[in-house]
């Protein structure tokens, strides 16, 4: 059955529901493309949210080694069976079927045929752009986003423990203690996917070099320093970091364009899609030791940053997220982009405001000639500054 309410309820042990706010969307691009491809991370709640959106539909995964070998085989028998639209899960992995794909598209008017989901951003969105470019709505599903799991901003949320546990589904509904669950993720990532996208020998080596990636978390990414440590040339490390981007496991946060006169930096900074991951690679296991951790800040800034970004992802909207920093140091954390406005947003890890806070987005909005901006921090108090800046809390961010 499909809903038309704003979200879907994910019923789960952990709370009495979990809401994912991106149904909305998908619901309503359903109605309107004759295709939708929901990708994101493996074991971000794709699979959960599409059969309960499309229960009406028959569901196929093609990570099934029979279903995979008819679809690749016969695509035309495979497709036969589902005249009347299916959800095909990590459809990436059947290439053979997107031109006939789009013959059966091509021969019907109706909306929400065909539901495809895939953990591998590249590979399908390649394939889509090959075969049935326009007739394909994309929207990305990532993890749980603290809104997600508290939706009423419960002032009791640590911050420690979302940053320790992550927002993966299976964290949560499952029960499953994070320093079980991410090791045997990463583990099953990459002995599978990045075996699927690039035939990489050393598995051990690019496990580390996940591990040197985490502790450069929010950091400007340098390739040649990366290619140093881990051993390897400068080209393959280049490849390495499009396999975890297009597999959602890090996401690169560009510099804004504009100088304002100065010279800025033009590297991207580097974050990985969830907390939990980061904090799994770096071998922290306890809220203590993370509350202690030189970079704890880091990575508190990786998660609003990555809250930032599921706020556009699950309203099917572009990221128009950069950072800006000139040679001289001044760096603002995150800039938004809607076209004729700049926002500036400063993140700080700390509990209790300070006013060396607020120097960047001050110099930042007397050089742009702005005169808004936020501060998310941890603490609880919010504030309206006569500067212009907003001070909000982290629990308390959704409305930005």
């Amino acid at each position: 059955m499909e809903s038309d309410s704003i979200f879907f309820h994910f019923y789960c042990n952990f709370a009495t529901m979990i809401t994912r706010i991106a149904a909305d969307k998908i619901n309503g691009l359903a109605k309107v493309f004759k295709a939708i491809a929901v990708t994101g991370p493996r074991q971000s709640g794709k699979t959960t949210i599409v059969k309960e959106l499309f229960k009406h539909k028959p569901y196929v995964s093609l990570e099934n080694p029979d279903s995979r070998r008819f679809a690749i085989e016969d695509p035309r028998g495979f497709l036969k069976q589902y005249e009347d639209g299916a959800i095909l899960d990590e459809v990436q992995r059947t290439p053979e079927i997107f031109s006939y794909l789009q013959e059966i598209l091509d021969n019907s008017i109706a909306p929400g045929q065909f539901i495809l989901t895939g953990s591998n951003n590249f590979l399908l969105q390649q394939n889509i752009a090959q075969s049935l470019s326009g007739r394909v709505a994309f929207i990305y599903l990532l993890p749980f986003s603290v809104r997600e799991l508290y939706p009423d901003n419960n002032t009791n949320l640590q911050e420690n423990s979302i940053l320790l546990n992550g927002l993966y589904p299976p964290v949560y509904d499952r029960k499953i203690p994070p320093q079980d669950w991410y090791p045997n993720y990463i583990r099953t990532y990459v002995d599978r996917d990045v075996r699927q996208i690039k035939n990489i020998t050393d598995l051990i080596v690019f496990e580390r070099f996940m591990r040197l990636l985490a502790g450069r978390t929010g950091q400007e990414l340098n390739l040649s320093a990366l290619a140093v440590e881990t051993g390897v040339d400068t080209k393959t490390v280049q490849s390495w970091i499009g396999i975890l981007e297009s597999s959602f496991i890090i996401y690169l946060l560009k510099p804004h364009y504009r100088n304002f006169n100065k010279t800025i930096t033009k590297r991207p900074k580097l974050y990985f899609y969830d907390t939990g991951l980061v904090c799994s690679l770096l071998g922290i296991t306890a809220e203590a030791q993370l509350a202690n951790h030189p970079l704890r800040g880091n990575i508190f800034e990786c998660l609003i940053v990555t809250e930032l970004v599921k706020q556009r992802t699950n309203a099917g909207m572009p990221v128009n997220l950069y950072y800006w920093r000139d040679k001289t140091g001044h760096e603002i954390d995150v800039i938004v982009d809607n076209g004729d406005t700049l926002i500036p947003i400063e993140i700080k890890a700390g509990h209790t405001i300070n006013s060396d806070f607020f120097k960047n987005l001050l110099y930042w909005n007397n050089l742009s000639g702005m005169k808004k901006g936020y501060l998310i921090y941890a603490g609880d108090e919010g504030q309206q500054r006569s500067n212009g800046i907003e001070v909000i809390s982290w629990k308390k961010m959704a409305g930005i």
